[in-house]
């Protein structure tokens, strides 16, 4: 029976025709594969198309493709396209040369005469291994992918599974992101693999996706314990079995508080894609202390100082994952600062404790929603809104430094303009000055001049 799927944004639909009847008149076929059939059978419009076209040599599939569209060929040997301006990836059915442990894609030769079913054996879960003819409307899923889908299982698609290791990553953020089971047989043979010697710019993508798009991000945690793949991320192996006062902490260990934290800011995320993953990148490494902290004291569990002792396995965390300085820099603050809202809002803190605070985490926004993250990881503790975020994020808000720090007044320019000479003494005048905004002394320029003049006197 022809199975009929609606691609609703013209965007996508106009182009994968036209592909279809340039593929069809050269006397080869197209097939929308992938995440594009996964999505639509779940309701979701795809954003984007995977097509694989059978048939046609990689030449002769470029020379078509170049008559329509401006085209990269991105894998000569492997015959993979992709359409500048447009989110559509179109490869040719290919298999691997010589020694299956390679890396995927290093000894790759394209095969476009492949049975579509033998290429669709080499993709990695059968909720991705399905295809649809978008012409004779025909869908072939060898591997009952469809079943998969509705029963909300996560299945490998063959012995084949193992080309790629790192697909047990992207089991990892398709459990959280469809909240997928995954199958024994799959979690079995996951263990036997191993990321190491893996690229760290793959390693990043799966882990975004867990976060920026996982629906319950605990799901796809927990699938990487049960894989055995916490051996490569010690900071998160170390949360299980690290107690908690149930006073303050009913839900159990740091592992399963974490996983509490990371589902309910899943279920807050602003769209704000650079924000969304510094915040949960925070909140993912916000107890890496805890395991060396922990202390049972007179009956009770203490882990004081946690936050700043999770700076340095929050930092070899990242480093695992990304080069990008920029992100670690921003993580690290919020892992460090985590409890200061509460703080500040039981102490009642002065504008000059709020601005520091800023100056230390550089954006309070993000701050605070860490910390609601943590404060409401407690079920079945009930959530009380974190009248401490608000407060803190209010008067952040009203001081104009919810999202930077307090721009700094006194400028290196203006002392000089002053006579003070550049070197030592212009930078000791200028912490000087920055730490007497900070604590309210002046908030215009002129004030802010009127105060080095102040200060130059006195040192001189």
């Amino acid at each position: 029976m022809p199975t009929r799927f609606r691609i609703e944004n013209p965007a996508l639909l106009q182009p994968l025709r036209r592909i279809e009847q340039a593929v069809r008149r050269a006397g080869g076929r197209t097939w929308l594969v992938g995440g594009s059939i996964r999505d639509l059978f779940l309701g979701i419009q795809p954003h984007e198309l995977d097509i694989e076209v059978s048939g046609l040599p990689p030449g002769q599939l470029h020379t078509l493709l170049e008559k329509h569209f401006s085209t990269q060929f991105v894998g000569k040997t492997f015959g993979v396209f992709k359409l500048d301006g447009l989110p559509i990836d179109i490869s040719i059915p290919s298999r691997l040369l010589g020694d299956q442990s390679s890396v995927s894609g290093l000894l790759r030769q394209a095969d476009p005469y492949m049975d579509i079913d033998d290429a669709l054996a080499r993709r990695d879960f059968t909720i991705n291994a399905m295809a649809w003819d978008p012409d004779t409307l025909e869908l072939r899923d060898p591997f009952g992918g469809r079943a998969d889908i509705s029963a909300h299982i996560l299945r490998h698609t063959s012995d084949r599974f193992g080309e790629d290791p790192l697909r047990v990553l992207r089991g990892m953020q398709l459990a959280a992101r469809f909240e997928l089971t995954p199958a024994p047989e799959t979690v079995e043979l996951c263990r036997t693999l191993s990321q190491d010697d893996q690229p760290s710019e793959r390693l990043w993508e799966e882990w975004k996706k867990l976060l920026l798009l996982g629906v319950k991000p605990s799901m796809g945690l927990r699938f990487l314990r049960d894989s055995d793949w916490l051996r490569f991320y010690p900071e998160l192996a170390a949360l299980q079995n690290c107690p908690q006062d149930p006073t303050w902490h009913p839900e159990g260990d740091v592992w399963i508080h974490t996983l509490h934290c990371l589902d309910w800011f899943a279920g807050e995320r602003t769209g704000q894609q650079d924000d969304d993953l510094i915040v949960g990148l925070g909140i993912l490494c916000h107890d890496f202390g805890k395991p060396s902290t922990t202390k049972t004291e007179f009956g009770s569990i203490t882990s004081r100082g946690h936050e700043q002792e999770g700076e340095e396995p929050t930092r070899h965390f990242l480093a695992r994952l990304t080069d990008q300085e920029r992100i670690i820099d921003d993580v690290l603050p919020l892992v460090r600062c985590h409890l200061r809202p509460r703080a500040l809002y039981d102490a009642q803190a002065s504008d000059s404790a709020v601005r520091r605070l800023a100056r230390q985490v550089q954006r309070i926004d993000r701050l605070v929603r860490v910390a609601r993250a943590d404060h409401a990881g407690r079920p079945p503790k009930p959530f009380d809104g974190f009248p401490a975020g608000t407060w803190l994020l209010e008067r952040a808000t009203g001081l104009d430094i919810h999202s930077r720090a307090p721009a700094q007044i006194v400028m290196g320019r203006h002392l000089l303009e002053l006579g003070v000479p550049s070197g030592p003494d212009m930078g000791r005048l200028l912490d000087e000055c920055y730490e007497a905004q900070l604590d309210g002394l002046f908030s215009t320029l002129e004030e802010g001049l009127a105060y080095a003049r102040t200060q130059l006197a006195t040192h001189n």
